[in-house]
């Protein structure tokens, strides 16, 4: 059993709650790929059923990223809940991103596989220095108000009566006939 993982069959059918602090060594274990540092607390609460168990992850911390556009490092705070349900079943199968069936024997559930997935995806794909965020919000608004980015309407006739307009290609296939 890892550091991360819990002994199920051990718990009653009640709520029980699991705290971890990570750090450095977390992420050297489970990946560096979107985060390689940072801190976070993580509490995890284990709703156990007789037919499944509900978990609930509070992720509370803040994330070391290196800003996309000038290099600059950075603390990205993070604040996020996360709910699965593990039902026993007689495979090991993730049905949805909120349902995984494990097999009824398993005795121990493995959590930092998940705690790390959760951090990665509140990580934003677009890494941009807090400075940089409110004129990249500016700019983002003047795109979208009143610029076409592209059109597929003949702009030459100026009337809108497309059914004058042909492909000349589909002339060529009517002589086929």
């Amino acid at each position: 059993m890892g550091a991360y993982g819990v002994n199920i069959i051990g718990l009653s059918n009640k709520v029980h709650h699991f705290d971890y602090d990570l750090g450095e060594s977390f992420f050297r274990e489970f990946g560096t790929d979107l985060v390689s540092q940072g801190s976070f607390h993580v509490d995890v609460a284990l709703d156990k059923h007789e037919t499944f168990i509900e978990a609930d992850f509070t992720i509370k911390g803040k994330a070391d990223l290196i800003c996309d556009r000038s290099l600059e490092p950075f603390d990205f705070p993070i604040d996020s809940n996360y709910h699965i349900v593990f039902k026993f079943g007689d495979t090991n199968e993730e049905m949805s991103d909120e349902i995984i069936m494990i097999h009824r024997d398993t005795a121990t559930l493995e959590l930092g596989q998940y705690i790390y997935e959760f951090i990665a995806l509140a990580i934003p794909i677009k890494k941009l220095h807090p400075k940089f965020q409110e004129t990249e919000n500016e700019e983002d608004d003047e795109d979208t108000e009143g610029k076409i980015v592209y059109t597929s309407s003949d702009e030459k006739s100026g009337d809108d009566n497309d059914e004058d307009a042909i492909d000349p290609r589909w002339n060529i296939l009517k002589k086929l006939k």
